[in-house]
């Protein structure tokens, strides 16, 4: 088996490659994402007679929610699809109407758009259990930084997991592009400019690796580099720091359907 070796890179660095569109993406992170999930904030507050009240996370532990351990329910879910035994909880009419005026999902699941990868199958989960944000190799920008803050900052959800997956398109055209030196065609180059750091990364820390090898450690990069930027990030980091918030990195193996955790 192979074994990846990880570099670590602090999250500035980042801004070494498409300086200019990342600086456009920090100023929409910093006014337009605050100031919307603030204007989210205070309309969901206004509107509590018209939803759920989301359970508040322990102070001591971000694990304590009603039906158990956001963590562990996730994992004993991917342990159920794995065996092939999945309860398909919460995927009925009466759950359909219980969560119709409200929500407080368990987890948010940032992940990629492959088709092969659903959050709530791979988990064995429900309707209103988990927030999905899904981008091509769940890639981070000041858009996304908003959606994934909207779970942690308006419904008080205790977990945020980042999951790459195994045979990730947008990561093969990366590395085949930089490998070969050619970009792809249409919009496909900005992906491509967006991993870029991640491949920088696994290069660099598996300088012997073949291909495939080297794809599977830029996907790992990859996620690395996302939960290193959420847990840098000001609103999610005072949930961290108050144990209120708990961020967790995760792969997805296509081959077994287990979930690995980072």
């Amino acid at each position: 088996m192979v074994q990846f070796r990880y570099l670590p890179i602090q999250t500035g660095e980042r801004a070494t490659v498409g300086e200019s569109a990342l600086s456009r993406r920090n100023v929409l992170r910093r006014v337009g994402v605050r100031v919307g999930l603030t204007l989210a904030g205070a309309a969901l507050a206004g509107c509590s007679s018209a939803k759920t009240t989301p359970t508040a996370v322990s102070a001591d532990s971000a694990a304590l929610r009603p039906d158990g351990d956001p963590l562990a329910l996730l994992k004993d879910g991917n342990k159920r699809f794995v065996a092939g035994v999945m309860q398909h909880p919460n995927q009925d009419a009466a759950r359909r109407k219980a969560i119709a005026a409200g929500q407080d999902p368990d987890a948010v699941v940032f992940c990629c758009v492959d088709s092969r990868i659903s959050p709530v199958i791979v988990f064995d989960r429900g309707l209103g259990d988990l927030f999905e944000i899904r981008v091509a190799a769940q890639d981070y920008d000041g858009l996304i930084e908003g959606s994934v803050e909207y779970g942690p900052f308006a419904q008080r959800t205790p977990l945020i997991v980042v999951m790459g997956h195994q045979h990730c398109g947008a990561v093969t055209a990366t590395v085949n592009a930089l490998e070969s030196g050619k970009m792809p065609a249409a919009n496909i180059d900005k992906i491509v400019t967006s991993l870029q750091p991640a491949y920088i990364a696994a290069k660099a820390a598996n300088p012997t690796a073949d291909r495939d090898a080297l794809i599977d450690a830029t996907v790992r990069q990859q996620t690395a580099l996302a939960v290193a930027a959420l847990n840098a990030d000001p609103l999610l980091k005072a949930g961290v720091d108050a144990k209120k918030l708990t961020i967790a990195g995760a792969y997805f193996s296509l081959d077994t359907g287990v979930v690995s955790w980072l």
